[in-house]
């Protein structure tokens, strides 16, 4: 690949093992995902705490089931902006420009939070939604780049890159945490913006490490190209003028807007935009046979994905509740902020994506399929569920339980991540025909929106059922269709035509 060659002096893709045994492109894109994630993370560790405390302690004052639903809201569109953000490198901008990009609005988003006005705080939620369109899907698909076609250290490669973005994970709840704690709600979320702008930084820094990767969109003729870049910028006018005129409108009294109506129309346009994606890559869009086919696994890979993610996003809402609400957060007699549980996950990939990395390349050609690896992190995933349900069972009388339930369950919930999302990545850059390999990681994107949002509308129920009841159904829901996936391992990995 001429991309990496540029990036590493002139040495082959292949060659090229400056960082670990990787293209040291890598470790640009390594260290821009960490802080990416830094931001997404801290802030997703204080959201719905933020939102369900009291206005007398600087939160928001919103009961449970309206903060599930703009926590859902907010994790899904987060990711729906994915397909967008990928179709905009792919035909104006390019991924590399676009992660610069989508980093700059991030920054600007999170560090708009710490202005005490609520709606300056969907201001900045709006912001963040926008920027992480344009960086998350790109990063990605750069990563997988940087390799040439056939590379077997691509799988290791992506884990040791979804290391760094779970080193963010960990450690933004901690700092995040702290210094809400000491300094309130909203600089602790602030404290995520200060992140974002210096993965920014390293990101320029490192640019040319890159190469060619992700450097150009992908040409057309130019007339073409014109039209494209004026249907882009003209939805992004419409979409503004919609917005800013529906905020008038709910100010004037004409409407009322409310949390629950845009969900209820959220979900009503991930339908739609899930239903016309799948119907123009079957039957409006030209693939040849062997591309079809691997469209056919990628819609099984996705099905399977968006389940995995609506039980797994439970860590964010519910499952950060129940740590603040059921857990002893006291350690020597010093209570420590609820949100530092939202690290353990983080700490367990760090400390075993390497080691994922290492059993992928030792097994050679006896490593699982991705269909195979996506069954395994389904049974994982609800065997978490179901271990909580003793914890659950213990807090029904307001009993304050170890957080030891919940460190178990999130080291269950790891295992299965592990099997599940960096290999997703992974097989989307291998399964998308390259003319679009942007919006298939959009689409990839897309399966875990529609999870956080299915996600947000599990969490509403936490205070409406019993809790030991609510996981044990989420846990048995995960493992049957891990089962069931299980069943058609063949079939699928068939249609990927060789791509393991």
């Amino acid at each position: 690949m001429k991309a990496a060659s540029v990036a590493t002096g002139g040495a082959r893709p292949e060659q090229d093992t400056s960082f670990f045994g990787h293209p040291r492109g890598l470790s640009t894109l390594f260290f821009t995902e960490f802080w990416e994630r830094w931001g997404y993370y801290g802030m997703r560790s204080l959201l719905i705490l933020f939102m369900t405390a009291a206005a007398a302690d600087g939160g928001l004052g919103f009961d449970i089931p309206k903060a599930s639903a703009i926590y859902g809201l907010y994790t899904a569109m987060v990711y729906m902006a994915s397909l967008p953000g990928g179709w905009a490198a792919d035909r104006l901008f390019g991924q590399r420009r676009s992660v610069m990009f989508g980093g700059i609005i991030i920054a600007i988003g999170y560090l708009a939070l710490a202005a005490p006005r609520v709606d300056v705080f969907y201001f900045a939620l709006v912001t963040v939604i926008a920027g992480t369109g344009l960086l998350k899907p790109n990063i990605s698909t750069i990563v997988g780049q940087i390799y040439a076609p056939g590379d077997h250290r691509r799988d290791a490669g992506f884990s040791i890159f979804y290391m760094g973005i779970n080193m963010g994970a960990f450690f933004a709840p901690l700092f995040c945490g702290l210094v809400a704690r000491a300094y309130g709600w909203r600089t602790g979320m602030a404290l995520a913006g200060i992140g974002m702008a210096l993965g920014v930084v390293q990101y320029v820094a490192g640019w040319k490490h890159l190469g060619d990767a992700g450097l150009h969109p992908v040409r057309m003729s130019a007339g073409d190209d014109g039209r494209q870049r004026r249907r882009f910028w003209m939805s992004v006018i419409v979409l503004a003028a919609a917005a800013a005129a529906g905020l008038l409108l709910d100010r004037a009294g004409v409407v009322s807007i409310s949390a629950q109506s845009l969900v209820n129309a959220a979900g009503t346009v991930l339908l739609l935009v899930t239903i016309g994606l799948f119907g123009w890559m079957f039957f409006a869009a030209r693939w040849t046979g062997e591309e079809r086919k691997r469209l056919m696994a990628i819609a099984v890979l996705f099905l399977a994905s968006t389940l995995f993610w609506s039980a797994f996003e439970q860590a964010g809402s519910s499952l950060n509740l129940f740590a603040a609400r059921s857990t002893d957060n006291t350690i020597f007699g010093w209570e420590y902020p609820a949100s530092w549980l939202q690290s353990v996950n983080g700490f367990f990939i760090w400390t075993l994506a390497p080691l994922f990395a290492w059993i992928w390349i030792r097994l050679g050609s006896r490593e699982p399929s991705s269909p195979a690896k996506f069954a395994w992190g389904l049974v994982f995933l609800g065997l978490g569920f179901v271990v909580l349900v003793g914890g659950a069972a213990l807090a029904a009388g307001g009993a304050k339980v170890s957080p030891l339930w919940l460190v178990a369950t999130y080291l269950l919930h790891t295992l299965g991540e592990l099997c599940l999302s960096p290999v997703g990545l992974s097989a989307i850059t291998k399964l998308a025909p390259a003319r679009v390999a942007g919006l298939m990681m959009g689409v990839w994107f897309l399966s875990i929106s529609i999870g956080n949002y299915l996600g947000g509308r599990i969490a509403s129920l936490y205070e409406a059922l019993p809790l030991a009841g609510l996981f044990g159904a989420v846990g048995a829901f995960a493992i049957i269709t891990g089962l069931l996936l299980a069943l058609f391992v063949r079939p699928v990995t068939r249609l990927m035509g060789g791509v393991k």
